[in-house]
């Protein structure tokens, strides 16, 4: 039988796994006994690799899936809840705060998280999944970490290194072979040198090699991919001399993490000068970086940019880089423990804040190309963004802790388009940091007005207008006219959200007389859209239409797509409210096409609930129904707050389907559009699916309960009572409980009928 794809992120292994059969039975026994699970240990001791494989292996005993947070590249304590949000693919669009939104969606999940790397952020990863466990019962964390959360309810399993064969009492070669930290060495030394082979004469000195690295993953991995030019003995001697120098023969006096400290550095040491430069200039990129990252930042006079991609390869050749896939583009990364050595390298050189300079000039000159530029290119922009955000982040967060305000808010207010599609509450957290400690407020009017349009985007007029103020204040002193007429025409819409009609239609009017000295397409949309906002809150529908449809022409003639969307809403959100429910879908329909190009989740909520009371008016109550639940469910995932405006037209549209409906039926079809897949809403919007299609994408939630399904694809793969238990960590009596009412809800007598339910559905 074909099966769902399992909801998760967890990446794919790219390198087999070696041994760990005792460390990978006991994380399952103990998530099995308890909700949070640490895996403790120095770095290179293969802790993430570990929770990679544990975490495949529980497979399908999680319904919600099993996800991966990785926080290595997160410098910020601030900044965890986001990357759990981002994880999960959540969205960082609205008001909630971040943790906020975490416990409200998971509540009712049954999910594993692998949380990655904690030690740097141990204070906010324990708080958050303090917070967590006491919010959403159905979730275990899976921990990476040099030491405990130190958090209640903590099971801490210390990862120790691979398993070392004896040292005086050799064991058979063909046994020899399965012996953990030997079959490391033989795989990755076969993969370097194409031919390495565990033989009678070379398998002494292998195994005296991976006792002299202490079984420690990385720094065996390090030393076999040096087979490609080195035999075994002459690895063994070149590192052995090391240890002696450090020990003065006492081998018990070096601690495992200077034994890998020690294997960095002799591959270090072993690399070319160019080699060891780029190396060393590598460690300021704080995530993923790309070829051209790399030439911008690294190559100079002694590394020529020409030559930096023969000097990736050859680093990544060495076990000194890793290379990530993203979106066709190769990217790579430097373990963690690299990273380390690379900066102290760095540090030394002299170099640290030169190459670090390079990194903030070359991010910042990327980011204000975005800012010009995204306007009319976001589909090609955004996911620049998405990939390069955690370096970015690493830059910001240097000047704030510099104290460079002025060149932190030009980078943090260049990132507008990114704050309003992906990440609004981080945006004004970062502004609001710069802001406060800004020492020139008159010279920096596009910052209060990014600060003061996320306040809006936020639904908060209150947070909105003072920035707001302040951004007129400084554009007039400064004479910049642009955004004099943006900011105006943002503070007019706050006035508007606040109940201040009068001040609205002022603000608004100057806003209108400046934009006509211009020719500004900003300063025209940003005026247009304020004009059809506030027609909508006052019920002035046409002014709306007039000023969306301009709004809409110039946004098409320039190619942005967000201003775009808003504007055909707007349009949209005018027809429906006087009556021509066949004239707002087609506004809603291409608005909503936009919205998923873009990924903008806020407007897709808001266009789903748009398109499903139109249905409901239309004389579809099936459709809206279902549609008025995926609504539910984007808005919960978002945190968005439904407006003003859109609130009445929803619960006439609820009103109209559960009186076509009944009670039960508009409670189970609704029940069925909030267990739908965001993209399969959107395909039932768009018409892209019929809803009989969707219900069999969503086969068994819409009936059962989400561990009621999860049960009955079990029974459908053959599996006994107490096999469901164990793969699902639950008692047998609970699991008679579930096939109890999977029997009683399907109105079934056997589990066969049951199994052939889930056959017909997964079809």
């Amino acid at each position: 039988m074909l099966q769902p794809r399992r909801p998760g992120n967890l990446p794919a292994e790219t390198t087999s796994f070696v041994g760990r059969r005792g460390e990978l039975a006991e994380i399952k026994k103990r998530l099995a006994a308890g909700r949070l699970v640490s895996l403790v240990g120095p770095g290179g001791v293969g802790k993430t690799r570990l929770a990679i494989r544990a975490a495949n292996d529980l497979g399908r005993g999680f319904p919600g899936g099993i996800w991966m947070v990785e926080l290595a590249e997160i410098g910020d304590q601030a900044l965890v809840g986001n990357a759990v949000l981002a994880a999960l693919d959540l969205r960082d669009q609205a008001a909630v705060n971040p943790t906020a939104l975490l416990r409200s969606y998971l509540s009712d999940k049954e999910l594993l998280l692998v949380v990655d790397n904690c030690e740097h952020v141990l204070p906010a990863v324990a708080h958050l999944v303090n917070d967590l466990m006491r919010a959403a019962p159905g979730v275990r964390v899976l921990a990476t970490s040099r030491e405990p959360l130190s958090t209640a309810g903590e099971h801490v399993l210390p990862v120790p290194s691979l398993q070392l064969p004896p040292p005086d009492d050799p064991e058979p070669l063909a046994q020899l072979r399965f012996n953990e930290a030997v079959q490391l060495f033989v795989e990755r030394a076969a993969a370097a040198s194409g031919s390495f082979e565990l033989t009678a004469d070379n398998h002494a000195t292998v195994v005296e090699l991976c006792r002299r690295l202490d079984g420690l993953p990385l720094a065996i991995e390090l030393a076999a991919v040096r087979t490609r030019a080195l035999s075994p003995q002459q690895i063994r001697d070149r590192l052995s001399d090391r240890f002696e120098l450090l020990t003065t023969g006492d081998r018990t006096a070096l601690p495992r993490h200077q034994t890998l400290r020690t294997s960095v550095e002799w591959s270090y040491d072993l690399l070319s000068p160019t080699e060891r430069r780029l190396l060393a200039r590598l460690c300021v990129f704080a995530a993923r970086f790309t070829l051209d990252d790399a030439e911008a930042v690294c190559g100079s006079g002694d590394v020529p940019a020409a030559l930096v991609l023969d000097v990736l390869s050859s680093l990544l050749d060495k076990s000194l880089l890793v290379k990530e896939e993203d979106a066709s583009i190769a990217c790579y990364r430097l373990h963690e423990t690299v990273r380390e050595y690379a900066r102290l390298r760095l540090r030394e050189a002299g170099e640290e804040e030169t190459v670090e300079r390079r990194c903030f000039d070359h991010y910042l000159s990327r980011c204000r190309r975005f800012a010009a530029e995204g306007r009319s290119s976001l589909p090609q922009w955004l996911p620049w963004m998405d990939q390069e955000i955690d370096n970015i982040r690493a830059t910001l967060h240097r000047r704030v802790d510099q104290g460079d305000t002025r060149r932190g808010l030009e980078l943090a207010t260049s990132l507008i388009w990114y704050w309003i599609t992906r990440a609004t509450t981080e945006g004004v957290r970062w502004l609001d940091r710069l802001l406060v400690s800004d020492p020139e407020p008159d010279a920096h009017p596009w910052a209060y007005f990014a600060r003061g349009f996320l306040g809006v985007l936020q639904n908060d007029p209150a947070a909105a207008a003072p920035v707001l103020d302040r951004a007129v204040t400084s554009a007039r002193a400064t004479g910049q006219r642009e955004v004099l007429a943006q900011s105006l025409a943002m503070a007019s819409i706050a006035a508007s959200m606040s109940g201040d009609r009068a001040i609205s239609v002022r603000l608004l009017e100057e806003a209108r007389t400046v934009n006509n000295t211009l020719d500004d397409l900003g300063a025209a949309l940003m005026t247009r859209q304020a004009q059809a906002l506030n027609g909508l809150l006052a019920g002035d529908l046409d002014a709306v239409g007039s000023a969306a449809a301009e709004g809409a022409r110039l946004s098409r003639e320039a190619g942005d797509l967000y201003s775009l969307g808003m504007m055909l809403m707007n349009q949209g959100l005018a027809a429906l409210l006087r009556g021509d429910q066949d004239g707002s879908r087609p506004l809603f329909t291409e608005s909503l096409r936009l919205a998923r190009q873009l990924d903008d989740r806020v407007a897709q909520c808001y266009l789903l609930g748009g398109l499903a009371a139109g249905a409901a008016t239309a004389g579809e109550p099936l459709l809206a129904a279902r549609l008025l639940g995926a609504t539910e469910t984007l808005r919960a995932e978002v945190g968005a707050t439904i407006n003003a405006v859109l609130a009445p037209v929803l619960a006439h549209a609820t009103a109209t389907a559960r009186a076509s409906l009944g009670v039960t039926g508009f409670r189970s079809e609704f029940a069925a559009g909030q267990g739908l897949s965001r993209q399969s809403a959107i395909r039932l919007a768009l018409r892209e699916s019929a809803p009989a299609a969707v219900s069999r994408d969503n086969a068994g939630t819409g009936v059962l309960r989400p561990r009621e399904a999860e049960v009955a694809r079990l029974i459908a793969d053959g599996l006994t009572n107490r096999e469901i238990g164990g793969r699902l960590f639950i008692s047998e009596r609970t699991v008679e409980s579930h096939v109890r009412n999977i029997l009683n809800k399907l109105g079934f007598n056997t589990r066969a009928q049951i199994a052939g339910w889930m056959s017909a559905s997964d079809r």
